[in-house]
């Protein structure tokens, strides 16, 4: 197989040709045929997540065809299509995965940080941890789906049915929640580092009503906001943005430092909470509405040698949606 491997964080992805290895019980064996790229990648090639295997093939926003099953997978059959997302495997048996909260299970493992992912021509997975896609999207325009779209859709739920939305980021992943909250009937306002006018111009097109900079107030006080990009100092200024007893809530798996901010814009039981991860229950009831509602994703494909340029693209913002590798 061949695939592009970090071996040290802050440095490039190596081009690799790897052994392949012999499969163990519930794993799939998947020709990788499209693999999104995730800032929690970026994060994990600049070293700002700690303790990745090393070395490691980034990537979970995977969709493939299933070449091999392991002992014991009945649910699918070789040639279906599948997606895998972030979260790879859980031990099951944790007080989380009891609750249903196998997201924060403390032995968890996670794609493209533990487990190898899909900067590859294949990859490996746990088949508890594989999903089906919908027909109706092709292989690069799903990728997204897997971790944009679902760690949006949680961000979404924990945002507790607001009818005025706003999204800070706007991203793989504002990109998809702007269109599933319209579906939902509620009203979206964009939230883009000052001064880019491009980006305003992609949230006003995927269906946000009003897009300004994140340093402006919104033209009516929101009722939860969703904060997606990286960057702490966002947090006074979402929380400032949403009316008492309003929610906002983060959703990526890093950030920067949250700056100090005065008790008032968080008194009046406003609510600052933070996403983390996924479940299969998320995955299950995203895929579902995904395939219903059909969402466009704005995508760039770029070919699997050509991953830290589409890194790099990503790290000085020069896409709008999602870059895609395809092998």
């Amino acid at each position: 197989m061949r695939a592009m491997q970090s071996q040290h964080p802050h440095e490039p992805l190596h081009d690799r040709d790897l052994a392949t290895r012999p499969l163990a019980a519930a794993e799939v064996r998947i020709a990788v045929s499209a693999c999104a790229v995730c800032r929690t990648d970026l994060h994990i090639v600049d070293g700002e997540l700690a303790d990745p295997k090393l070395p490691i093939i980034p990537g979970h926003e995977i969709i493939g065809r299933i070449t091999e099953l392991g002992p014991g997978v009945e649910r699918f059959k070789i040639g279906d299509r599948v997606g895998v997302p972030w979260l790879g495997w859980t031990c099951g048996v944790c007080e989380f995965c009891a609750r249903g909260e196998e997201n924060l299970c403390p032995y968890a493992k996670f794609t493209g940080y533990q487990i190898d992912g899909g900067y590859a021509t294949e990859t490996i997975a746990d088949a508890r941890f594989v999903f089906r896609v919908p027909d109706s999207y092709s292989d690069e325009s799903a990728a997204p789906l897997m971790c944009a779209g679902l760690i949006g859709w949680r961000c979404l739920k924990m945002a507790d049915h607001a009818d005025k939305l706003g999204l800070y980021g706007f991203g793989a992943a504002a990109h998809l929640i702007v269109q599933v909250a319209k579906v939902r009937g509620q009203r979206v306002f964009g939230f883009v580092t000052p001064g880019d006018v491009k980006a305003k111009e992609f949230a006003m097109a995927m269906g946000a009503e009003w897009a300004g900079d994140s340093t402006e107030k919104p033209p009516e006080s929101l009722d939860a906001a969703i904060i997606f990009a990286p960057v702490g100092a966002l947090v006074p200024l979402a929380l400032a943005a949403v009316r008492p007893g309003g929610t906002v809530v983060c959703g990526g798996i890093h950030m920067s430092d949250v700056p100090s901010f005065p008790y008032e814009i968080l008194w009046g039981e406003r609510v600052l909470r933070s996403v983390a991860n996924l479940t299969r229950k998320d995955a299950e009831e995203f895929l579902a509405f995904a395939g219903a509602h059909r969402l466009h994703t704005q995508t760039t494909a770029y070919a699997l040698g050509d991953a830290n340029r589409a890194l790099d693209d990503l790290r000085e913002g020069c896409l709008s949606g999602a870059a895609v590798l395809v092998p």
